[in-house]
């Protein structure tokens, strides 16, 4: 079971096609969000509460506290995005082996800390 932390273009992908393949996948690995993924896939799929399919699965993740420390951290880097920089601090501050995402920029990073930088499981 490996700690796997997903990208918010991960979650926005599963809430808008509820793609049984990346389910499968992530079948029997710890999850990781930072809320801030939350808030950006509601905004994106134009969502309005209660919003019952995210409820449903909130349950599977574990959130990571959003915080300034990692807001600090994001302000410097690696990345000029961001929110892509936030992604990453959490997913290095859970320990998580996985970067579970679909950004290509991303991707060429290949690891941020210990942390691999995948499109797959």
């Amino acid at each position: 079971m490996a700690k796997v932390f997903l990208d918010t273009n991960i979650l926005i992908g599963f809430l808008e096609k509820q793609d049984q393949k990346l389910k499968f996948s992530l079948k029997g690995h710890k999850l990781f969000l930072s809320p801030l993924s939350i808030h950006i896939s509601i905004y994106v799929v134009r969502q309005k509460m209660p919003f019952t399919k995210l409820s449903n699965i909130k349950d599977s993740f574990s959130l990571i506290s959003f915080s300034k420390d990692i807001v600090d951290k994001a302000l410097l880097g690696p990345t000029t995005d961001f929110e892509d920089n936030v992604q990453l601090h959490s997913a290095v501050a859970s320990d998580c082996e996985f970067f579970l995402t679909s950004d290509q920029a991303l991707l060429k990073l290949n690891f941020f800390g210990k942390t691999r930088i995948v499109n797959s499981l």
